[in-house]
């Protein structure tokens, strides 16, 4: 039913001017998402509409992303070397060893043609005002309650790239001189607020720009150069706005609310719970029509008294998509649905692909955040299972999601009282609850465990001394292979095959995941949870061993 104070989306949310050519198979430049000072090689996997899957050339599809057909993220083929940009070669190739035409001939592709993509400016770079290597005041939009020592590290068209001294890249972004983030030397100390100094700063507590400049030489953004105009947003307006945690899907919209350069936005017939504040700026807002006029199929607000379709349990949700990203296209069970409970309380984090240790935040695990406050101490955030943990490491806050490392007490004493109340329970599993439950007594876990460890090793003789780094790149038939070998997991490898859950997934599972969502019985459900436990533990002696 219509509202008559029901609007349209502003008007400079435009809709596009051309048509889009790519296909898929086709070769480019463009940003890394993850990494937005790196240009890398990248592959057309999908097109829909005006929107184009990327795949990021020699590596997962978990890392693959989307973006219009007119982004200015994207390049053609040649671009970094005509401007003097390093290009990230795909994974294998050494970067002074990559040349475009040998490349293309080995994978049998073509590239994009340059009149598909956005024309370069006419004008020069931001106006000439800022300059690579200028000082400013930068909010870190992963942590926007800190607002940072910053510099202008990349100039492209009128676009350029913040960089926060000291830190590695993916925290930097992509910003034009409007962008409500970016601040002028000096703002912070005329608005009250507290300046976050470079990391390793050695007086971070009494930051001075005017001597920080000095030792690097380095001038500030000159004030002037930054400008800001309103968006124009108002509540009950209508758009049309990409799914932000299943990304392949356009949904209709409503703005719910406003801040000054945000808004909020309410897919229309789901719940509130995955409402979710983004910029107002963001290229995944688009106008009503958008669709019909791109040719983008538009998911229409789920009726209340339809039956669920598909396979997938959660109500409104047809199947379509993964919790892991392009990987995979579909699902039928609440451990694959972007949208169910166990879901909507985790990260979705991702292994950074250039290696090491790090993980990657893919989706962030709030989506009704409580956003009007500037810093997080200011209101208690609502406990519920899987809270969202702040800390303050190395003067930046770091939003986790707490996956605890050893079962709880609570989890144990229920699950006690249920393993013996069975009748039929056999020796070797009596005897893995204790040894399970004689952890989780422990006030100290990490040190007490090894005591017990050798009446783990014997119960589960298949999992001692394999280390969580070796399971995470576990794919799917290995992890089904490794539940079968577990006394009387057989049925489980079944099921864990067919919720396609590999090495990654696996050691993020909970305990409350297996028995309460994946239905697991208690038996193996304690068999495969301590495995997991003692994954973890090897890789946690083999680090303190080292």
């Amino acid at each position: 039913m219509l509202c008559s104070e029901w609007h349209s989306s502003p008007s400079f949310q435009a809709f596009p001017d051309s048509r889009n050519g790519f296909k898929a198979g086709m070769r480019l430049e463009g940003i890394d998402p993850l990494h937005p000072s790196m240009f890398c090689v990248l592959s057309v996997a999908e097109v829909i509409g005006f929107r184009l899957r990327l795949h990021i050339d020699g590596y997962s599809e978990c890392y693959d992303f989307w973006v219009n057909a007119d982004s200015p993220d994207i390049k053609p083929a040649g671009w970094c070397e005509s401007t003097g940009h390093k290009l990230h070669p795909p994974k294998g190739y050494k970067p002074n060893e990559f040349n475009w035409e040998k490349y293309l001939e080995s994978c049998n592709a073509q590239a994009a043609p340059k009149n598909l993509f956005r024309p370069q400016s006419s004008v020069s770079p931001s106006g000439s005002v800022f300059e690579v290597g200028m000082k400013l005041e930068a909010v870190d939009r992963k942590n926007p309650c800190l607002v940072c020592v910053a510099s202008v590290a990349d100039i492209v068209d009128q676009r350029f790239l913040v960089h926060f001294d000291n830190w590695d890249d993916t925290y930097d972004y992509w910003c034009d001189a409007s962008s409500p983030y970016i601040h002028p030397v000096g703002w912070c100390q005329d608005n009250g607020r507290p300046l976050t100094a470079p990391q390793g700063h050695p007086n971070p507590e009494h930051f001075v720009w005017e001597d920080y400049m000095e030792d690097t030489g380095a001038s500030a953004a000159p004030s002037q150069a930054f400008s800001r105009s309103p968006h124009g947003f108002q509540t009950h307006m209508k758009l049309e706005a990409v799914d932000r945690r299943n990304p392949m899907l356009i949904r209709v919209a409503t703005v719910t609310d406003t801040e000054d350069h945000r808004v909020k936005v309410h897919f229309d017939g789901w719940h509130e719970k995955f409402d979710f504040w983004v910029d107002s700026d963001l290229p995944d807002l688009h106008p009503m029509g958008w669709c019909s006029r791109t040719g983008h199929p538009l998911e229409p607000p789920p009726l209340s008294d339809s039956v669920t379709q598909g396979v997938c349990p959660t109500p409104g949700c047809r199947g379509i998509g993964h919790i892991k990203g392009a990987k995979y296209t579909g699902h039928h069970s609440a451990f694959g649905c972007p949208y169910s409970d166990m879901n909507m309380k985790k990260e979705v984090v991702l292994p950074d692909r250039l290696g090491g240790e790090k993980q990657i935040t893919f989706v962030p695990v709030h989506f009704v955040q409580k956003t009007k406050r500037l810093c997080p101490d200011e209101e208690e955030e609502e406990e519920e299972d899987g809270k969202e943990d702040i800390s303050h490491v190395d003067n930046r806050f770091v939003s986790e999601t707490e996956i605890p490392a050893y079962p709880t007490m609570q989890f144990m004493t229920d699950l006690c009282v249920c393993v013996f109340s069975e009748r039929n329970m056999d020796s070797l599993q009596q005897a893995l609850h204790q040894s399970v439950f004689l952890s989780a007594m422990s006030a100290h876990p990490s040190r007490d465990l090894p005591l017990c460890w050798e009446q783990h090793c014997k119960l589960l003789p298949g999992v001692a001394g394999v280390q969580a780094s070796r399971v995470s790149h576990w794919t799917v038939e290995e992890v089904a292979d490794f539940i079968h070998s577990l006394p009387g997991c057989e049925e489980q490898a079944k099921q864990f095959r067919e919720e396609q859950i590999d090495g990654k997934a696996f050691l993020l599972l909970t305990q409350r995941d297996i028995v309460k969502i994946m239905s697991v019985k208690l038996g193996p459900a304690l068999k495969i949870y301590n495995s997991i436990l003692m994954f973890k533990h090897a890789e946690d002696k083999s680090d303190a061993d080292t």
